[in-house]
């Protein structure tokens, strides 16, 4: 966990970098030209030294089963020589698992055998395997350390600690992204909507990143689940400010997600526009009005006002 609070911090500090943004964004990638990629050699030796280090291994083991064999055949030379009935050796492996488990082999149960018989089961001598009491024994040690260090003397922090310092953390990394890309507030109530081609076309890619035309299609048109977005009539209201409120807020016993938590008030206004650009476009099968018919009204001039400045 020090380590994830480290990298935390680390990567909010380069995102708040724009020269590191930048050098990010258009350095290649390794697959986009490997032969001439910077760290070529280096992945390239470390692959050479990976295919050496198993040769090293599959040699090891070949060697170790020829050493192994050849003992064999000295003992049995000797058993022999020696009129002696000769019991062939295991394997390293084996070896190594018989005195790691300190298990008895089954030419020796004679010696451990305690004289109890259940039903034809004998019952054997056998002690825990030395690993086990070494790993119990580990246990107890480190369960003592632990409530040294944690507990008694508080050297190092609990994890409830640990993990309020990386929300602090990540709360303050926040903070100064925040702080360093301002967002700007949109007032809904003084939103108007204008025919600009760059909020109408980053509209249309919100639009299309989010699959809201997966409901609505992508040319607006409604299909099963969403309503036509190209008519003059409205489920929620029409106008700007009632369509940025429904994004915004979303309608979620309608299956429309409340955008405004994931979207930028930006996106939001941006998407709001693009919709409201796509009234009148009437896409071929578009699906049939739904909800009430939306007229925008202009308040009249003040006519005491007009007669005033006359």
């Amino acid at each position: 966990m020090k380590y994830s609070s480290i990298a935390l911090l680390t990567g909010g500090l380069l995102a708040t970098t724009p020269a590191n943004a930048l050098s990010a964004a258009t350095a290649p990638g390794f697959w986009d030209d490997p032969v001439n990629h910077p760290l070529m050699p280096l992945y390239a030796l470390s692959l050479f030294a990976a295919i050496v280090a198993m040769l090293v291994v599959v040699v090891c083991i070949s060697l170790l089963r020829v050493l192994n064999v050849l003992i064999n055949l000295s003992e049995k030379e000797r058993a022999e020589k020696h009129g002696i009935a000769y019991v062939p050796r295991g394997s390293f492996w084996q070896q190594f698992v018989q005195k790691a488990n300190a298990s008895v082999p089954l030419t020796q149960e004679q010696d451990i055998d305690m004289g109890h018989d259940f039903d034809g089961i004998r019952e054997l001598d056998n002690h825990l395997p030395p690993w086990w009491k070494w790993l119990f024994a580990g246990t107890a040690v480190w369960a003592v350390a632990y409530l040294v260090v944690y507990h008694l003397y508080g050297n190092l922090p609990l994890q409830q600690e640990e993990y309020d310092q990386e929300v602090a953390v990540a709360n303050e990394v926040a903070r100064q992204r925040k702080a360093a890309q301002p967002v700007e507030e949109i007032d809904v109530n003084a939103l108007k909507y204008i025919a600009d081609a760059a909020i109408l076309e980053k509209g249309k890619g919100v639009f299309a990143n989010n699959n809201c035309g997966s409901c609505h299609r992508a040319d607006g048109g409604g299909n099963t689940i969403g309503p036509n977005l190209t008519d003059a009539y409205w489920l929620h209201g029409g106008g700007i400010q009632n369509i940025f409120n429904t994004i915004k807020t979303g309608v979620v016993e309608k299956g429309m997600p409340a955008w405004g938590k994931t979207l930028s008030p930006q996106d939001v206004r941006d998407v709001t526009f693009y919709v409201m650009s796509l009234q009148g476009s009437n896409p071929a099968d578009g699906k049939a009005p739904q909800g009430d018919l939306f007229e925008e009204t202009h308040a009249a001039p003040d006519s005491t006002a007009v007669q005033a400045s006359l």
